[in-house]
């Protein structure tokens, strides 16, 4: 990929905007460089810094210096010389496994660690690279993201359905919109899920003090995010974790990962949402190493999608596809189901 930086344009180049904010109501002065490191992902302090000393931070309009105190309706823009890396898209040979494809969409088993659209951070390396290297002329989502009908995080693993033409992006959206798509996740959970099943519902959005985060809002607050709603099936008890499906009902950011936090079960080794934690278990330093070699062999939040189903834009059949679990969650359960056994087996002998 060409190298865009501020010395390939001229001095008279325009100013691209990369980032926007409004300081919400309730905001006490902070620095705006601090301010920016809870909103902008993959991203440090000094960079930031870089930014204001190159007159790139504007506050309503202003070109303001790092130590400038935010406050309260302040407009934030952060601008660079070169456009968003997300428009500079770049076809890249990058091996892809398809499970299925025909003349109008394509299905992708996504393996955890590859991003699906470039953005901060990560401008290679995607599955958009991948897919404009193999498609011409794939049509253009709401977002302008070429193919995407829907996403997984990058940490994710599994399956996502890509459109190929318009008339299949506008017909698969609107199952994605109207709720007819089916959608299975698999998860390993920490804590023992007392029910059998259940469902979360409950808006998601962006989180007040940590925008890298999203969260529930309930209450006095429900009027705010959108709603969502995640069903739930314990699939396997291994003692301090679960293992459960999760089926969508609708698609917001995190949406699993949100939910399952609320209700007191954080994703394992989910470390945005503290599931890197040690958050369920004993004290005992021969636990702690256990987990810790879990988190090794599962080095991501343990998330799988591994059902996907539609019904096809062009003749009207209800698709379904299923990914195998891929083998580092396959081998973090087996781990757990040994010491949950050895647990047990040791809970009877104390009984006996």
């Amino acid at each position: 990929m060409q190298d865009y930086t501020p010395e390939n344009f001229d001095e008279e180049s325009e100013m691209y905007e990369h980032f926007a904010f409004t300081v919400k109501e309730g905001q006490k002065p902070l620095r705006v460089d601090k301010y920016l490191m809870n909103f902008i992902e993959n991203t440090t302090r000094s960079k930031i810094q870089d930014a204001a000393k190159d007159g790139g931070i504007f506050v309503n309009d202003v070109a303001v210096k790092s130590n400038y105190k935010v406050k309260p309706g302040d407009n934030i823009r952060v601008m660079f010389a070169h456009p968003t890396y997300e428009n500079l898209l770049v076809g890249e040979d990058i091996p892809l496994e398809i499970v299925y494809e025909d003349d109008d969409v394509l299905v992708v088993n996504k393996p955890a660690g590859m991003v699906v659209h470039p953005g901060h951070g990560n401008y290679s390396g995607t599955l958009i690279n991948a897919l404009i290297y193999r498609f011409d002329n794939l049509p253009n989502n709401s977002s302008d993201r070429p193919g995407l009908v829907h996403r997984i995080d990058k940490d994710t693993s599994g399956l996502l359905v890509v459109a190929k033409t318009e008339e299949a992006m506008t017909h698969l959206a609107a199952q994605f919109a109207e709720k007819t798509s089916e959608r299975e996740y698999v998860a390993i959970v920490w804590g023992n899920i007392e029910e059998d099943e259940g469902t979360v519902e409950g808006n998601i959005g962006r989180h007040p003090k940590n925008r890298l985060q999203n969260t529930v809002f309930l209450d006095e607050e429900a009027d705010k995010g959108k709603p969502a709603v995640t069903h739930y099936k314990v699939l396997e008890r291994l003692g301090y974790v679960t293992v459960v499906s999760c089926k969508l009902e609708t698609g917001r950011t995190h949406q699993i990962r949100v939910h399952m936090k609320h209700i007191g079960h954080t994703l394992f080794n989910d470390e945005r949402y503290g599931g890197e934690k040690i958050l369920k278990g004993t004290t005992f330093t021969k636990y702690k190493q256990f987990v810790e070699n879990c988190f090794k062999v599962l080095p991501r939040q343990a998330l799988h999608a591994k059902t996907l189903g539609f019904e096809h834009p062009r003749t009207g059949e209800f698709l379904r596809f299923e990914a195998p679990i891929p083998q580092d969650m396959v081998d973090c359960m087996e781990k757990w189901r040994v010491y949950a056994k050895h647990q047990s087996l040791e809970t009877d002998s104390e009984e006996a």
